[in-house]
């Protein structure tokens, strides 16, 4: 196994986690039909290794909103187990994107049953619930500002035109099932929607706390980690100024965001490149 394939293989396990494979042998190999084409712009988007920038960004966004940020400190294994929810999380992506239907329909009830145990009360006695349609909305449309904005920066194939409303209303297919409801189906719905919750956003403690451990503690070996410091920096370089205020995370030059970003992007696009290859073979058998 040559550098290229060792480094793709541990980044590969490393966000897909230890049963990786056989979730990549189902997500591009089970037959039956899908909800969108390999060259559609949301498999291009989510099949783009900016998404490694878009979703840090994505996490801190989400923090934002303090009844999602405390359903995650009272129940998620952030602390424990960062690296295990991220391979929750991209395999629901993956199979949503890219798998049969059958099969991301039923992700996507795993997550419901998963939502139905996330309920508690906020400091002031409100009460929270993963479940709750308002929650999910705005933990989507965190994401898709997030991905999008990373794909228009440092995306192999950035979405132009039409392309860009598409994007917004084929992400919107798995939320509805999730429980969205009414997703946004172009940006600038998607623009109107982060705006109405813009009134409920800051950064508590809970979200400071988090998105420094997120920075700071990667459980990463020490040679990995300037590469992920990369991704962070740029990540924050695409937080409005206002997100970076209230999470207390410092500016950085705009250049050094670009650049960090870019070569990190490239980086794991040139070493990511064999799985992908592999994935569109499954694809071809899959006859999708």
């Amino acid at each position: 196994m040559n550098l290229r394939e060792r480094f793709g293989t541990e980044l590969f396990r490393k966000v897909a986690g230890p049963d990786g494979p056989r979730q990549r042998e189902r997500v591009h190999g089970t037959p039956g039909p899908r909800w969108f084409a390999p060259d559609s712009p949301v498999a291009r988007v989510h099949g783009d290794a900016s998404m490694f920038v878009g979703g840090i960004r994505a996490v801190m966004l989400q923090s934002l909103h303090p009844a999602a940020m405390q359903g995650v400190a009272d129940h998620s294994g952030y602390r424990g187990d960062m690296w295990g929810r991220l391979a929750q999380v991209s395999i629901y992506i993956a199979m949503t994107t890219f798998g049969a239907e059958r099969d991301a329909l039923q992700v996507i009830r795993a997550v419901q049953r998963a939502h139905e145990s996330v309920t508690g009360t906020m400091p002031d006695g409100t009460p929270y619930a993963a479940s709750d349609p308002h929650l999910l909305g705005w933990v989507h449309a965190a994401e898709l500002d997030s991905f999008l904005a990373a794909h228009d920066r440092f995306g192999h194939r950035p979405l132009v035109g039409a392309e860009r409303d598409e994007y917004v209303a084929q992400a919107g297919v798995p939320a509805r099932h999730l429980g969205v409801i009414d997703p946004p189906t172009s940006v600038d719905e998607l623009r109107a929607v982060l705006a109405a919750y813009g009134p409920e956003l800051r950064g508590t403690p809970a979200a400071v706390d988090a998105i420094r451990f997120l920075v700071l503690h990667p459980d990463l070996p020490l040679a990995a980690r300037p590469g992920y410091l990369s991704l962070v920096t740029a990540a924050i370089g695409l937080l409005p100024p206002e997100a970076r205020r209230e999470l207390r995370l410092p500016p950085a030059p705009p250049v050094t965001n670009r650049l960090l970003g870019a070569a990190a992007t490239r980086t794991i696009r040139w070493a990511m490149a064999p799985a992908h290859a592999h994935a569109r073979a499954l694809q071809d058998r899959a006859g999708t």
